[in-house]
Order: C-alpha cells, then structure tokens, then sequence
C-alpha cells in the first residue's frame, strides 16, 4: 500500500494565489511520527477512572489520557509539522491504545478510516487491499476561470454583537459530555416531528436536538443569527463518481441559519427542516463553487468564529469501530475530545442493541457543568 503523502508534511510555496501563498506537500525524511510507550496501568482501571462497568460502551472524555499519550512537541501545527502521528501504548494487562493525530488537510474522517482498515489489513497479514489509496486531488480544483455560483454564508465574516461579550471565541469554561441516543430516545424524539418528516435520518433528528439545546444553554440575544454546519460528505455528489480509494477531503458544510428567538419558539421540526435544506443543498456545482471561493479568497476561508457557530459531523458511518489489528474490535473508537463548538456523533452498542453516542461540547454560564 502507497499513501507516500502521509510521510510527507505540508509547507506554504513561494508561488502566490491571489496575494497568499499556496500550500504545497514537499517530502521530508522522518516527517511522521510513531511512539510506543508502555504504562503500568490496567484496562480495569482505564473503565473505573472513566466511571464506566464491565459491559458497557467507553465514553468520552476520558480524564487520564494526560497520563497515557505523549504530546509530541511540534506536532500540533498545520505547517512543517508531522501529518501523521501514531502512538501506541501498552497496558499492563495485554491491551493496548492506538493513538493517531492527523494533519486533517490531508484527508477526512473517510480517508482516515480507509488508511485505518489497511494498517489493520497489514497487520493481519494481508497484501492485496480491498481499495487502493487515491491521491488525484487536480479532480477538485476549481474551475477557469472560477465561478462561485452559491452564497456561501457558513464562511460569513462575522462580527460579535456588542450586546453580547461572551460570543466570540475561546471561552474559558468549556464542559464536556457525552450523551447517548438510544431506539427509545430516538422514536421519543421523531414523535415530536409532524408526519411529513418522522422519516427524517437519525442525524438529522439529533442534530436539530443538540443545536436546540446548546442554543438554550449558551443563552444568546434573541435576535442574534445562530448557525448549524452539518459535516455532508459530497463523494456522492459527482458524475462521474471520485475513485472509490481518493482519501482527500470531500467533507462540505453547508450553513442553516436562523435566528435564538426563532430556533427556541419554534419546534423541533423547524430545526429538522432547516438542517434537511442545508444537507440538499450540496451538489456537485456546490462543490466547484466552494473551490472557487477559496481561489477568490486565497485559500484563506474560515468558520464564523462566534458561539452561535455550531458543528456537527457524523461518524456513525466511517465503520473505525470495526478496525483490527488482530486483537479484535476496540472498546471505544473515535475522537477522545470535542474541540471547539464542533461535536461529533459516533455509534455505539450496549448488551443489547446500538445506539448513537453523541460526543457534545457544550458551554455554560456556570463552572457546575450543569445542561439542559
């Protein structure tokens, strides 16, 4: 298997796009990083820390792995930085953590999780893969000349309102929770929509949940714009399709917008509703219009960097809980921390049955951690 690009690191050009420099991907020997570090911990006691039993499903966050994983000095930049850093670390009963940071302007969750299930081949002894890396990113380019053809406003240029002291971003009481959604919570949840959308996807139910209640939590001016970026994988958007093997990212984040007054009085179908159009609204043409904004703007697009700006991504169906290394499947497979206002919905299963475990990060008022 050749994904040479991930023994590589990301560095600016002298060559300029639009006044800013382009990110190009030089070769570098030793530019990735891989550690293992044994630790006399057991796995019981990993579970109890993280107040768990025997049986249940692991959650996030897990308040020990300061003393498990190793912060590798100058691996958390973007640029001449690691893109790859692996750490394993052995516990005292025989198993194991399988750590990776990602530079993620490599590859999406996706293409992670394709790179994961071929080391997980190799481990086990296999040569030929099921899908072969693809890099080709020249598919996504923009187009000459570029045509931005969509009001791309998840990338709005936004400014704090006065009014309002704490919405711009960092904040310094960030509290984090893990939540399931179960059948139960689920069919409760789709009850409260009208008919026309009970067949809504989970996603989209519990999305509209979350930005709902972190919208009540976060307690914001009524007339203030909130954002939700759904995390839509565009793979499917092309004709003719991208390689099924191309590991890039094809994650887009389409914008619905509302304003706290409307998102708290309204029902839960409104949010649902508006996150279903947002979803819809990425094509292929969507695509070749977000190149071109980026070509416009250099490169250089960012989320709105206030706390009405809300993200959800969706990991129920990158399969990394069915990675193995020849040990068998992990207890827990997914990121160990939400960071920012981006949280992550991730399955899990129970002694009877799956559910999704939404992994939130939610700010609050006060230091008691208390949500509603």
């Amino acid at each position: 298997m050749h994904i040479a690009t991930l023994i590589q690191r990301v560095a600016e050009s002298p060559v300029y796009c639009n006044t800013c420099p382009k990110s190009v991907v030089l070769g570098l020997d030793n530019a990735n990083s891989y550690l293992t570090v044994a630790v006399g911990m057991h796995i019981a006691t990993l579970i109890q820390r993280v107040g768990a039993s025997f049986g249940e499903p692991l959650r996030p966050p897990f308040p020990c792995f300061d003393e498990l994983l190793y912060n590798v000095p100058g691996s958390e930049g973007m640029l001449n930085c690691p893109l790859l850093l692996i750490q394993v670390t052995r516990l005292k009963c025989g198993g194991f953590i399988f750590a990776l940071r990602l530079n993620h302007v490599m590859s999406d969750g996706l293409g992670l999780a394709q790179f994961l299930f071929a080391l997980g081949e190799m481990a086990q002894g296999v040569t030929t893969h099921l899908i072969s890396p693809v890099w080709e990113r020249h598919l996504l380019d923009a187009r000459h000349p570029a045509r931005i053809t969509f009001t791309h406003r998840e990338y709005d240029v936004v400014e704090a309102p006065v009014t309002t002291p704490i919405t711009t971003l960092p904040f310094d009481n960030p509290v984090q929770r893990s939540f399931s959604f179960g059948f139960a919570e689920v069919s409760l949840l789709r009850s409260l929509l009208p008919p026309h959308l009970r067949r809504c996807t989970t996603f989209e139910l519990i999305a509209a949940c979350l930005w709902r209640c972190r919208t009540l939590v976060i307690n914001l001016d009524p007339d203030e714009e909130v954002r939700m970026l759904c995390a839509v994988n565009a793979r499917s958007k092309f004709n003719p399709s991208l390689p099924s093997g191309y590991y890039g990212n094809v994650f887009f984040f389409p914008a619905a917008i509302t304003t706290v007054k409307s998102l708290r009085e309204k029902s839960l179908g409104y949010a649902v509703e508006l996150i279903k159009q947002a979803k819809a609204s990425v094509t292929e043409e969507y695509v070749k219009s977000v190149a071109a904004l980026m070509v416009a703007r250099g490169k250089r697009i960012h989320f709105p960097n206030v706390i009405g700006t809300y993200i959800i991504s969706d990991l129920t169906k990158a399969g990394v809980e069915d990675i193995d290394f020849g040990w068998g499947k992990a207890m827990f497979a997914g990121p160990s921390i939400a960071v920012g206002v981006i949280s992550f919905l991730m399955p899990t299963k129970n002694k009877k049955r799956r559910s999704w475990k939404s992994d939130i990060n939610l700010f609050t008022g006060s230091s008691d951690g208390k949500v509603c």
